[in-house]
């Protein structure tokens, strides 16, 4: 009896129960904007398979990652807001392919508490965030694919409206480079990033800006869609030429880029997820179980149900192509 009671006791001071006991923990990095479908999805994954206990760290997808390269952390998946990170920092020592799953779009987050709220509409929300008194947030780019795309939606913006968005929004904030010709548009993002002043606010995932959103602190947040929706929150749907959720305007998308502080140099794109098993997975089989399980019917039918737009067949892109 008293082994048994010794076996339960180190198994507390381990921090596991005794249902756990004998299980394969299963790591998984992913995307801050991820981490409401993946919940459901680890619910399923371990229904159907027992024997795995999945552990999941939510982050910015720079960071998520970076915890891999950078850090050394023990991970078996990924999940990347942006999948072309995965080839760009992985490939080819980390991952070898990376699946392309799904999709999203950015919008503008407000409440009912947001100055503004009863006005803003897809025309105005840019003279609406630049009044007096209002704050509004989004991602550090450095950290967070979402933080890059909102550069990026501003600068298409500028083009979009007509607008010195660009200055007015960003310029007095922010030592972010602009340089402009007529076939492109150059962002250069500092390596250190802080917001002068207490108008605009940035965090390391967006998903961070919900509270002070929901609080009343922040009057608006720019996020993506299935975030809005997952959190009840209102929100204003941008127009498909600067929202990056349009595949028919990939080559307007294209024409911004943006060198983020590492020196890593990143096109506008369309907004894709992307999902890898990796080749440094501590339990390669279950990772591969749970990328499949992402990719299968009923992964994809979790993911729809979270408000992502599953990638219909997912695409893979190989460390080798």
């Amino acid at each position: 009896m008293w082994i048994r009671w010794l076996f339960l006791l180190s198994l507390c001071l381990l921090g596991a129960s005794p249902a756990q006991a004998g299980k394969i923990i299963l790591k998984v990095f992913h995307a801050g904007s991820l981490a409401v479908p993946f919940a459901a999805i680890e619910k399923a994954f371990e229904a159907r398979y027992p024997y795995i206990d999945v552990r999941r760290e939510s982050s910015g997808s720079v960071k998520a990652i970076r915890k891999v390269t950078d850090l050394g952390k023990s991970c078996d998946v990924i999940a990347s807001a942006d999948y072309s990170l995965i080839p760009a920092m992985m490939f080819p020592k980390y991952a070898d392919h990376v699946y392309l799953f799904a999709r999203n779009e950015l919008v503008l987050c407000y409440t009912s508490l947001s100055a503004g709220a009863e006005e803003i509409t897809p025309y105005n929300w840019f003279e609406i965030l630049a009044r007096p008194g209002v704050k509004w947030g989004f991602s550090n780019p450095n950290m967070d694919p979402c933080g890059y795309r909102t550069l990026i939606m501003i600068a298409l913006a500028e083009e979009f409206y007509q607008k010195p968005l660009w200055s007015e929004l960003l310029t007095p904030y922010f030592s972010f480079g602009y340089q402009k010709n007529e076939e492109r548009i150059l962002l250069r993002v500092p390596a250190r990033l802080s917001p002068r002043g207490r108008k605009v606010y940035l965090r390391s995932k967006a998903v961070e800006l919900l509270g002070l959103l929901e609080s009343g602190a922040l009057d608006y947040a720019v996020e993506y869609l299935s975030v809005a929706k997952q959190h009840g929150l209102s929100y204003v749907k941008l127009p498909p030429e600067i929202n990056l959720g349009s595949f028919n305007h990939q080559s307007l998308y294209q024409k911004v880029a943006i060198i983020l502080g590492t020196g890593r140099k990143i096109f506008g794109k369309a907004i894709v997820y992307g999902i890898a098993a990796l080749k440094v997975a501590s339990h390669p089989r279950e990772a591969k179980l749970f990328e499949s399980f992402v990719l299968s019917p009923e992964g994809q039918k979790i993911l729809k149900s979270h408000h992502h737009l599953p990638l219909i067949p997912p695409r893979r892109i190989d460390a080798s192509l």
